[in-house]
């Protein structure tokens, strides 16, 4: 059984991601990570709040010391949100697109990753305080796959990532894309610094990515294969995927003590490798 969001909630959202956590919460595409365009933690689902609970999270220098969980009964399922410091409380009726607080930077997500709302929905009765248990999520909407060479010049940097100029988005704010496997299949997660990611298309065997197998697929799951990410020659740890409908997408490189810059044209190549980088 799968919770689906609708096309009119994930359009609420500048992008979306199932597989981008090194988390068991997002095995199988068991939760769901939205990016609203401001830091105002957007709520997904409408319904009651029947719980708010602070937690810690991992430490970080980046990161706050505590973050937070959100419940909402939404009649046949209870969402559980995270990375939000809640305004509302128990008791509180909201509706889908209401502000639930302003999103934390949590020590649960890489640096690298943009603030966001965590989403995942569990049987009415389940344990909502456990981080694994949640139902598949599906998604409504099309996203649109995009080709691209590995190629692209840098826009923006961080510590932690560059990212690139290409591959670009065809109608940003008309429609969701993400980066392709070379079969056309979009493909999400964290390539390969996560142990597994998730293809948009669910299919079975082998999923290859700028000519290079680079993993297996079963339904949506993709076991990632042993492999490495360089840039310009450089190894790097990672590619970070998603689905965007904003104007700013862009291949988003994963990468410490880098030295790219806004200006740098850049390359990417995958090839196999015996010692892959694994972060979760």
């Amino acid at each position: 059984m799968a919770v689906t969001l609708s096309e009119d909630v994930l359009r609420r959202y500048r992008r979306f991601s199932l597989y981008n956590s090194p988390y068991p919460a997002h095995d199988h595409g068991c939760a769901i990570d939205l990016y609203p365009e401001t830091n105002d933690g957007l709520s997904p689902v409408a319904g009651e709040v029947v719980a708010t609970k602070t937690v810690r999270c991992p430490d970080q220098p980046y990161a706050v010391d505590h973050d937070h969980l959100i419940v909402i009964d939404c009649d046949e399922y209870v969402a559980r949100i995270l990375h939000v410091d809640p305004t509302v409380e128990p008791g509180d009726i909201v509706t889908v697109g209401d502000s639930l607080g302003e999103m934390v930077r949590s020590g649960f997500f890489g640096q690298w990753v943009d603030n966001h709302v965590h989403l995942g929905f569990r049987e009415q009765g389940q344990n909502y305080l456990r981080a694994g248990g949640s139902l598949p999520v599906d998604v409504a909407v099309a996203v649109e796959p995009l080709d691209w060479d590995g190629s692209g010049e840098v826009v923006a940097v961080g510590e932690t990532y560059a990212v690139l100029d290409a591959p670009t988005h065809p109608a940003p704010g008309e429609c969701f894309a993400g980066i392709a496997a070379d079969s056309g299949a979009v493909l999400d997660g964290g390539l390969t610094h996560y142990t597994g990611g998730g293809i948009l298309t669910p299919t079975q065997g082998p999923v290859s990515f700028l000519g290079t197998p680079v993993g297996v697929a079963d339904g949506r799951d993709v076991t990632w294969n042993d492999v490495e990410l360089r840039a310009n020659g450089q190894r790097i740890v990672g590619l970070s995927l998603f689905a965007a409908q904003d104007a700013a997408f862009g291949a988003k490189l994963v990468a410490f003590d880098h030295e790219f810059t806004v200006g740098d044209d850049v390359e990417l190549t995958v090839r196999p490798t015996d010692d892959p980088i694994r972060l979760g």
